[in-house]
């Protein structure tokens, strides 16, 4: 199968390597590029760290003032997120399953209310843990370390293959990224060509701009890349 994957390029180049292995020919075109943002590191004591995306870890990687937080127990929202966050040198790490629903939940069953969470985020995120951890009486301060930037046009590359047919299918992570890879199609006139192809999508949030669009979708059964691929064996 000849598949298109929209994700930021170093998350992109990882998955594409998957694809390869289980027989696959893979293009690249982020539609979404990480850069970081100014912050200040937040003041007082926290019980734990919450994570969203392995983007963020990077952020905690290239910045010696969160250093000392690696010291404290982590909280990720998947398997991919909690595998950075080791890499980054977090010893002690919890890992959802793959949404912010579930971490919210795996955290009110780990820490008494009361305990301090700092949110390391993206400028824009699709639901706030802050809210979520209410009911549990948990503070959740969120500290944004980067923003998810999106493209302006699709690659000379993809706007070829989808004008001459020659791709099969796309690969989406977020409904931001699913969302501007319909804007960019349309943009370019390549709204037909899109409608055409297969688009396989991590959750029902992300499948939803594609279907409101008239492409053809088909949802993982857990928020997971794992069976996000799997979606695609024969």
């Amino acid at each position: 199968m000849r598949i298109l994957v929209t994700r930021p390029e170093r998350d992109a180049a990882r998955t594409a390597e998957k694809l390869v292995a289980l027989g696959h020919q893979v293009m690249i075109d982020p539609v979404l590029t990480i850069e970081p943002v100014a912050f200040e590191p937040p003041a007082g004591t926290f019980d734990a760290i919450a994570v969203t995306s392995a983007s963020a870890l990077r952020m905690i990687e290239r910045d010696s003032r969160l250093w000392s937080f690696r010291a404290l127990p982590l909280f990720a929202v998947g398997a991919h997120t909690a595998a950075a966050a080791r890499a980054t040198g977090f010893e002690t790490v919890l890992v959802a399953e793959g949404d912010a629903d579930a971490l919210a939940r795996l955290i009110a069953s780990k820490l008494m209310p009361g305990a301090r969470v700092l949110h390391i985020a993206a400028e824009e995120r699709a639901r706030d843990l802050a809210a979520l951890m209410e009911p549990s009486k948990i503070m959740v301060e969120t500290l944004v370390v980067y923003r998810a930037r999106p493209a302006r046009e699709l690659s000379a590359a993809t706007l070829r293959a989808l004008e001459e047919g020659t791709l099969d299918a796309v690969l989406h992570y977020s409904p931001r990224s699913a969302a501007n890879f319909v804007a960019l199609a349309d943009k370019a006139g390549r709204g037909a060509a899109l409608r055409r192809l297969h688009h396989y999508c991590l959750s029902v949030a992300v499948a939803a701009p594609l279907e409101a669009a008239g492409a053809n979708t088909e949802t993982a059964a857990s928020p997971d890349e794992a069976a996000l691929l799997s979606l695609l064996a024969p």
